[in-house]
């Protein structure tokens, strides 16, 4: 079998794509670049919409990412979904996860890193951690405060020490089917010992683990 192909979105405004792609290529992936027109995702098992400020943030974070041609080929693409950040907004803003990403409680950008507890190692894009593991990723974000507007939802990271109000500190959430999944934490930031730590790449391991 050959290598599991992933394709990174690219919006005008993404700034964590390239990291996206060497990320997913030091673990095995082929990978290459989605340009939002596209609409074909037929070739890619995974697609990535990385972190950013796609289309400026006007309006609110995500939203009008939501509406590109490639998040609309999303609702028929049956492989696997990462949202990173920006991403993870353009995600709800999509309807594609529950809730919705919301400014901060303290009402500043936050650029950190956070120690995480991986509450659900039992999904595509976590099966490479052990439940219960501490980990840390970087955060670099404005609208980062999840709430769920009573819907249901399924987390898998969880702020050890909540730094934007989220409910239930929650960092990180799938789909039911598991197919789908949305995090703040940065995990292509968190790839390499030069970057400061290497927690994240488990991330893009456990894809290509389930793909593999």
């Amino acid at each position: 079998m050959g290598k599991p192909k992933a394709g990174v979105v690219v919006f005008p405004g993404s700034n964590c794509d390239r990291d996206t792609l060497w990320a997913l290529e030091k673990v095995g992936f082929e990978a290459s670049f989605i340009w939002h027109k596209e609409t074909d995702l037929s070739r890619y098992q995974l697609v990535v919409l990385p972190g950013g400020f796609s289309y400026g943030d006007y309006l609110r974070p995500g939203a009008l990412a939501a509406h590109s041609p490639v998040v609309k080929a999303l609702r028929e693409y049956k492989g696997y979904v990462l949202g990173i950040c920006n991403g993870f907004q353009v995600l709800t803003e999509a309807h594609l996860l529950p809730g919705a990403l919301t400014r901060n409680l303290s009402g500043r950008f936050i650029c950190e890193w956070q120690e995480l507890e991986v509450v659900d190692n039992d999904t595509p894009f976590t099966n490479a951690y052990e439940e219960g593991e501490v980990i840390r990723m970087p955060i670099a974000h404005s609208d980062g405060r999840f709430i769920s507007g009573d819907q249901a939802f399924r987390p898998v990271f969880r702020y050890l020490r909540n730094p934007n109000g989220s409910e239930r500190n929650t960092a990180a959430i799938v789909s039911e089917d598991g197919r789908i999944m949305g995090t703040m934490p940065h995990p292509e930031r968190a790839s390499d010992p030069l970057l400061g730590g290497t927690d994240g790449l488990k991330v893009f391991l456990s894809l290509y683990n389930a793909l593999k």
